[in-house]
């Protein structure tokens, strides 16, 4: 208990004197019986209260923040496929065999198979076959197939003669190597066991007086991954 700015005048002084004058009480308190008052009580279960609140709000902010994350993996994936190739290793080249010309613009004639046929003059023992390619690469992937449209045979070997000295050739093709003297395959698929062949024939231009000896040409075939 405290007593504060008591104003202390004496009788007779000379001056006024104002003093402050400070009382401090102590009185005992029964600690037991304080807590089982119904101040403390209350005061006790509006701490709780508080903290209960703080608490649960706290934790609705966590809820609320981790509902706005997210994260979820998958998984890459590639595979690495062998590459294409052609080749006519070991195999049968386009051959037209032996012929004359006639006087007047002629033929020869090679199928996809491999038969001879034309207007020229047609001679034996030569060699008459289909020029064959083979395909390899990744089993069952489907290729395109492209090849120069007209070949041009050229050159002249052995008895010299006057006259033309080149020849045309217009090519067919396909994959089974049918009897078929026209058209031309575009596309392929591989085996399962990453194989095909291709098959070309032609067409052979002969002049009326086309010049005697051999001739040579490039059959050229390109093959590509769909």
């Amino acid at each position: 208990m405290a007593k504060l700015n008591q104003l202390d005048t004496r009788a007779g002084s000379a001056k006024a004197v104002k003093r402050m004058v400070i009382w401090f009480e102590v009185v005992p308190v029964n600690l037991k019986r304080f807590m089982k008052s119904e101040k403390f009580l209350t005061f006790k279960r509006n701490a709780l209260h508080v903290a209960l609140v703080s608490t649960f709000a706290m934790g609705s902010m966590a809820v609320v923040s981790n509902a706005y994350a997210a994260a979820a993996s998958s998984t890459a994936t590639s595979t690495v496929v062998a590459p294409i190739a052609i080749t006519t290793s070991g195999l049968a080249v386009l051959s037209f065999g032996k012929f004359g010309p006639t006087g007047a613009s002629s033929t020869v004639i090679i199928s996809n198979s491999g038969v001879r046929s034309g207007t020229a003059v047609l001679v034996g023992g030569g060699t008459t076959t289909a020029a064959r390619f083979n395909v390899t690469g990744d089993a069952n992937s489907t290729y395109a197939i492209t090849h120069t449209a007209l070949t041009v045979l050229t050159g002249i070997s052995g008895a010299a003669s006057t006259g033309p000295q080149t020849m045309a050739l217009a090519k067919t093709s396909d994959l089974t190597g049918a009897n078929v003297t026209t058209g031309n395959v575009a596309s392929g698929t591989l085996s399962g066991a990453g194989a095909e062949r291709i098959y070309v024939g032609g067409t052979l231009t002969v002049g009326a007086s086309q010049a005697t000896g051999t001739y040579t040409g490039t059959v050229e075939v390109t093959v590509e991954y769909n």
